[in-house]
């Protein structure tokens, strides 16, 4: 995982992964600034500004943008997270030059045209409805609202139709001078070209840019009230999620808690739930767990989907095993198993150069550092059987969870 860092006179800060000898280029640029920074009134803003970015700018309108570098069979996408919002493309070394001259164009000459509020809030409409329609993903927002309740976390991304429907150009152009801080920004690049080349553009597209500090004030996060809910939906397999508050993306305890949720419900087939609820006894296709750390707290979750018949049975097992990892530690082998398991993920992942150089880009805005494979390794290494129990005990404790189902009706 090397890296070379450089920080633009405006504040923009630059990390260059070096790719070795190859054609395939992978940047992004991440902002600081997510839904849970909007204004009380306008949740999905941060969202539909994302899409509004490929819209037209100053120097091109949308077709232009889009076809920029499509055109020489490259990538352009962006999403939006609860704290960041990332813009990314992949593409041919020999257009380097053109990929960051379109990453800036778009970013700080977007002109958000009255013409293509409308068209794209119908947009956005659909994309809330698809979700809507899709029960495994609803039910991650509808779990989060009740998490996160009576505050902007609790928030959808994408807003309600309400919200979506009022927003202005000038809500718009608010929030990107208020939230878009150059000191809040990271470019990421991971190429094959030389450093003082990477410099050299990054200065040519983005140096050039106003400083700007922004002005963001986000809400602390509030109060905790486990609950359980079970709703009927117009579906054929019931959906549940049990979970609650973890620990932020700063916390010392953080790695014992990736470590156990990759024991728990991670990718691998070997993952205890996995193994116990579907291998054993062969009750649902699929369940997983997921932790989502943040600046000033987390999210930790487990879904499963299953038989309306089978949903008890499914919860049974799941707090019995939540149970095993508060009370019995894990012996040397199994520790063992679970790090070196963990770790071989953690290095396999790095093979993706795109999410490696997402990565490395939210790790700066969120850390200020990046942290080695080595010192990730160290890091994993040093958790214990008895930190592991301990978090278990704090994270896993049946009055700290919260329940939530769609049944079918």
């Amino acid at each position: 995982m090397e890296y070379s860092l450089f920080t633009l006179r405006n504040g923009i800060r630059v990390v260059h992964h070096p790719a070795g000898n190859t054609d395939i280029v992978h940047a992004c640029v991440m902002i600081n600034s997510g839904s849970r920074d909007e204004p009380e009134d306008k949740a999905g803003l941060a969202h539909f500004i994302e899409h509004l970015l490929f819209k037209g700018t100053l120097r091109r309108n949308t077709f232009q943008v889009l076809n920029r570098l499509e055109a020489v069979g490259g990538d352009l996408n962006a999403y939006t997270t609860k704290e960041q919002m990332c813009i990314h493309a992949s593409f041919l070394s020999a257009y380097l030059d053109r990929a960051l001259d379109l990453l800036s164009d778009v970013l700080f000459r977007s002109t958000f045209p009255e013409s293509e509020l409308q068209k794209e809030k119908n947009v956005v409409l659909d994309e809330l409805d698809s979700y809507r329609d899709t029960p495994e993903e609803q039910i991650n927002d509808d779990f989060e609202e009740i998490v996160f309740s009576r505050h902007p976390l609790g928030n959808n991304i994408l807003g309600t139709p309400e919200s979506i429907r009022s927003f202005t150009r000038e809500d718009i152009l608010r929030y990107r001078e208020d939230h878009y801080s150059t000191h809040g920004m990271v470019i990421g690049i991971s190429s094959g070209a030389p450093l003082a080349k990477v410099r050299k553009l990054c200065e040519k597209h983005f140096g050039s840019i106003p400083e700007n500090t922004g002005k963001r004030n986000r809400l602390a996060v509030n109060g905790y009230a486990p609950q359980e809910k079970v709703e009927g939906k117009p579906i054929y397999q019931a959906h549940f999620m049990v979970g609650g508050r973890s620990y932020p993306t700063g916390h010392p305890k953080k790695t014992a808690m990736l470590l156990l949720n990759n024991l728990l419900g991670g990718p691998s087939m070997s993952a205890r739930l996995n193994l116990l609820v579907r291998e054993k006894h062969g009750i649902c296709y699929t369940i997983e767990s997921g932790y989502s750390p943040m600046s000033d707290t987390g999210l930790f979750t487990v879904y499963f989907g299953t038989d309306r018949e089978k949903v008890d049975k499914c919860l049974n097992l799941i707090h019995r095993e939540f149970r095993k990892l508060r009370e019995q530690p894990l012996g040397a082998t199994q520790l063992h198993q679970a790090r070196e398991r963990f770790k071989g993920q953690i290095a396999l992942a790095e093979e993706a150069r795109l999410s490696l150089i997402i990565y490395m880009s939210k790790s700066l805005l969120d850390l200020g550092k990046i942290d080695s494979l080595q010192e990730v390794f160290d890091q994993i290494d040093r958790v214990s059987a008895a930190d592991l129990m301990d978090v278990a005990n704090e994270v896993l404790q049946p009055q700290q969870l919260s329940t939530l189902g769609f049944i079918p009706q």
